[in-house]
């Protein structure tokens, strides 16, 4: 299988001018593509700390050959003319019901198939870590890696947030800032494989996941992470939106049978 001759052209399209203004935003220096799994659908699970980081991923992969898949709400997909976009680049709508997460599901496994990369932030929205380390873990990504066997390959960036800071208003483009990326080997789920889906398997994977990151991310800022992981919910942070301060009902990752919805942000 692979990506449709449609899907492809809007890629490369998109990727006509989208990756000439990323150059020009910023430096990039990329290490570990290699260790990315050719000739198989893979989930991405990078950091989160700026709204341009898909921008980042994406262009990452892109030039490793790898069409980028990302979650998306449902409602982008009505919208004239980026809907038509998302359409034809395969992009995942996600609905928060239970049909839709099935459907989300479903769409996610045919990219998959389809030999792209799916990216899900395994954090769910914008780190609220004061430090920018990631914070707790959303089971989205583990979930949809045990139902598909697909692997799961973490990166971590660092250096995007100083273009367009965290829920900022403008891009801060001088002195020309650099991004680095760094791409780690996929994560090992093998104990987690053939064991049933609960709480306590989705939670053990999701954290494994996460750990991937945060050692990338160490080792890209020189820095040790914090003993202990952010947690909005315990911290009694809403786990959605820019004003996030503020207790907010903790509800369940994805509705049943759905692996995504807790993933866009």
């Amino acid at each position: 299988m692979g990506e449709s001759r449609g899907s492809r052209a809007m890629f490369t399209f998109l990727g006509l001018w989208v990756r000439p203004v990323m150059n020009a935003l910023m430096a990039k220096e990329w290490r570990g593509q290699e260790k990315l799994p050719r000739d198989t659908g893979i989930i991405v699970c990078p950091n989160h700390v700026t709204e341009i980081d898909p921008v980042v991923i994406a262009h990452l992969l892109f030039n490793q050959g790898i069409m980028p898949h990302f979650l998306a709400k449902a409602a982008l997909f009505d919208v004239p003319v980026i809907g038509f976009i998302l359409r034809t680049i395969k992009q995942v709508p996600v609905e928060r019901t239970s049909a839709g997460a099935n459907r989300s599901l479903e769409a996610a496994r045919e990219a998959l198939a389809d030999g792209g990369g799916i990216i899900i932030y395994p954090e769910g929205t914008l780190t609220r870590d004061p430090d920018m380390w990631p914070m707790k873990g959303r089971t989205g990504a583990a979930r949809l890696a045990l139902q598909t066997g697909a692997p799961v390959v973490p990166i971590a960036h660092w250096g995007a947030q100083e273009v367009f800071p965290r829920y900022a208003k403008r891009f801060h483009l001088f002195p020309r800032k650099r991004v680095r990326v760094l791409v780690g080997d996929p994560v090992d789920l093998s104990e987690f494989r053939d064991a049933p889906l609960t709480k306590t398997t989705l939670d053990g994977a999701t954290d494994r996941i996460v750990d991937a990151i945060t050692d990338l991310l160490a080792e890209l800022r020189g820095e040790q992470p914090p003993a202990e992981r952010w947690d909005p919910a315990r911290k009694h942070q809403k786990l959605t939106g820019r004003n996030f301060e503020g207790r907010q009902e903790n509800h369940d990752d994805a509705a049943p049978g759905g692996p995504v919805p807790g993933d866009v942000q």
